[in-house]
């Protein structure tokens, strides 16, 4: 089964980052352009900067290395990503009754859905939220800003996404808390920055159904 962290096809394929700290800087790595800056030339064909620039170039380095991405020192706080359940909707969960399925699956209802439920074989079109049990996000399609489109019954996706959406209908959220055996049996190394899934182990996704293509059209 394929791996790949631009879909939920399985168990992800790893992706390797590499973060530079600005206490590793070199001011050999360090390139400037400056459009300002005065030269003379020599003889030899050499384009010298004066001293008056080059003092102000040392000066400037600092603001440099203070502005690499990996400086947090500005004390403001991190960018919220976006859920598909906020606080509010967090503390509502906390009294929903819990679903357990024959194969260990378990969910609460956020949101109950007025429409149809998926027939097996169709596609279908959703928004997902996919975190480790800890609440740290490792995949969404809302911060990649389109629905997902996959269709059940076919294998496409891990069990227990597959297993948790069928029983949903157009419009209802639902939490969806995926035993190991239905995850990524394989493990995930996700992207830069998100945290690994190790091979068999729990993870949690917030689902929407949005609608189910083909079946909407055939009921108009």
């Amino acid at each position: 089964m394929a791996s790949s962290l631009s879909s939920l096809l399985l168990p992800f394929g790893s992706a390797s980052g590499k973060s530079l700290s600005a206490n590793h800087l070199a001011l050999k790595s360090v390139v400037v352009r400056c459009s300002s800056c005065k030269t003379r030339k020599y003889s030899n064909g050499q384009n010298l900067v004066t001293r008056r620039d080059v003092m102000g170039f040392l000066f400037g380095v600092p603001s440099i290395l203070m502005n690499s991405s990996d400086a947090h020192g500005t004390g403001l706080p991190p960018e919220e990503k976006p859920k598909l359940c906020n606080d509010a909707c967090e503390k509502e969960l906390e009294n929903a009754p819990m679903v357990t399925t024959e194969s260990g699956l378990q969910y609460k209802d956020i949101k109950v859905g007025g429409g149809p439920s998926p027939p097996v074989g169709f596609q279908v079109a959703a928004n997902y939220v996919a975190m480790i049990p800890s609440g740290q996000i490792f995949d969404s399609s809302l911060e990649k800003g389109q629905l997902y489109i996959f269709r059940v019954g076919s294998g496409q996706v891990i069990k227990g996404l597959e297993e948790g959406i069928l029983s949903m209908k157009v419009g209802g959220k639902r939490r969806l808390y995926i035993p190991g055996q239905l995850a990524f049996p394989k493990g995930l190394t996700s992207a830069p920055g998100r945290p690994r899934v190790a091979p068999s182990s729990p993870v949690v996704f917030d689902v929407s159904l949005e609608y189910i293509p083909g079946l909407e059209d055939e009921e108009e």
